[in-house]
């Protein structure tokens, strides 16, 4: 793509003028001559104060706005192609991040103030965080700064919430929730009101950090806490996230009646948000039940049957399939059949919270275990060690109870 350069005061008056349709002659008017004007478009006069306000005025622009090293309209122009290359759908990124890196960069300089500057600066701190270039933090800080001047709250909770995430993303789970809550406490000190979604933007984020280093009475606590407040206040942003960590919670205190009741919720929002992910994740939520929990197999391999097909060309939802259809099979003794689907299980690299991966590492355990009663007792034991290695650093859940359940049995 084409890169911005930034306008000198005589391209700027050009522009101005071609947008409104003015000759030289008529913008020059009886003030300055046709030539003069001429020069100053072409950076080779100075308009004095006096011309410039006459050319300001015959513009209808305030002389600020020509004298700007960057005008408003300018970057509201660079802003929206920068927010056409940051919102690129995730699995169709290419160099999207570089081209928005190439297209802010000239602009960072003299982005001092103003919703389009801290806007710009925060989509370019994250292209340099995504493309692993340094800088983002300073950019990021810049921008907060911005954000908090104008009293622009939820923009101000979305770059401490991205923040936190940083560090969530390498793992560093304990590190996150630090800067959650710093960000949290800062925010709310400086801030009396905080609009509901954004509250609940909060509350959902600091829950599953709870979750992530196993605190979950906290988790538990803030969860319920947002749920209740989004019924009081009727605002039903990021409530399917809510449902979602609030079944899978459920289940793991084994409290059937709770899960059902949130997996139900769920299907009610996916029905009237016609949202297939919240479709599919009651459905994942059953037949991982069955396996997990109530170990009826048959069951599980019934229930997930019609769904293999639905889903089979469905990338994000293919290794949960998978895992699913490996563990029920396992369950049936089908071990060389349940191995062909378990292997075909593959973390994507965009989950990062422990409960997900625990429900993930499972995966080599079952292998273990179908190498252990096939008669490969070093592939039972490789994969039983690699599970076990993976589990060690997570938080106490029925999953980490079961691979290490499965080391102790194969080498004993």
């Amino acid at each position: 793509m084409e890169v911005c350069h930034i306008e000198t005061l005589g391209e700027r008056i050009r522009k101005l003028r071609k947008q409104q349709k003015l000759t030289l002659e008529t913008l020059a008017g009886n003030e300055l001559t046709k030539g003069m004007l001429s020069l100053i478009e072409n950076n080779k006069a100075n308009p004095s104060m006096e011309s410039l306000s006459y050319i300001a005025e015959r513009l209808g622009v305030e002389v600020v706005e020509l004298l700007e090293e960057v005008s408003t309209q300018e970057l509201r122009e660079v802003l929206d192609q920068a927010e056409k290359l940051y919102h690129t759908k995730f699995d169709e990124v290419t160099d999207e991040y570089e081209q928005l890196i190439a297209l802010v960069e000239p602009y960072v300089p003299k982005l001092s103030q103003g919703y389009e500057a801290a806007r710009l600066l925060e989509m370019y701190s994250r292209s340099l965080f995504r493309v692993k270039k340094e800088g983002w933090q300073t950019n990021s800080d810049k921008a907060a700064s911005i954000y908090e001047e104008m009293n622009i709250i939820p923009r101000r909770v979305d770059i401490g919430i991205f923040r936190a995430m940083v560090k969530f993303t390498a793992h560093d789970y304990a590190g996150s929730l630090k800067i959650m809550l710093q960000e949290r406490s800062e925010i709310e000190m400086n801030h009396a009101f905080i609009d509901p979604m954004t509250r609940i933007d909060l509350d959902y984020h600091e829950a599953i950090l709870h979750y992530a280093v196993g605190d979950t009475e906290s988790a538990k606590r803030v969860m319920e806490s947002a749920i209740e407040f989004s019924k009081v206040q009727r605002v039903f942003y990021n409530i399917d996230s809510l449902y979602r960590l609030a079944a899978i919670h459920a289940m793991m205190s084994f409290d059937e009646e709770k899960t059902w009741f949130y997996s139900k919720k769920l299907e009610l929002y996916g029905q009237f948000a016609e949202d297939e992910e919240a479709f599919f994740f009651t459905k994942f939520l059953k037949v991982h039940h069955l396996n997990s929990y109530k170990h009826a197999y048959g069951e599980a391999l019934r229930f997930l049957k019609p769904y293999i097909k639905e889903h089979e060309k469905a990338k994000g939802h293919s290794p949960y399939l998978c895992l699913e259809k490996g563990k029920a099979l396992h369950g049936l003794q089908r071990y060389d059949q349940a191995l062909d689907s378990l292997e075909k299980v593959v973390i994507a690299n965009y989950i990062h919270h422990p409960l997900d991966l625990s429900i993930f590492y499972e995966a080599d355990a079952y292998i273990a275990r179908c190498h252990l009663e096939l008669g490969n007792k070093e592939e039972a034991i490789r994969y039983a060690e690699k599970a076990l290695a993976n589990i060690s650093v997570m938080p106490h859940t029925p999953y980490k109870d079961f691979i290490t359940e499965t080391y102790k049995m194969i080498t004993k």
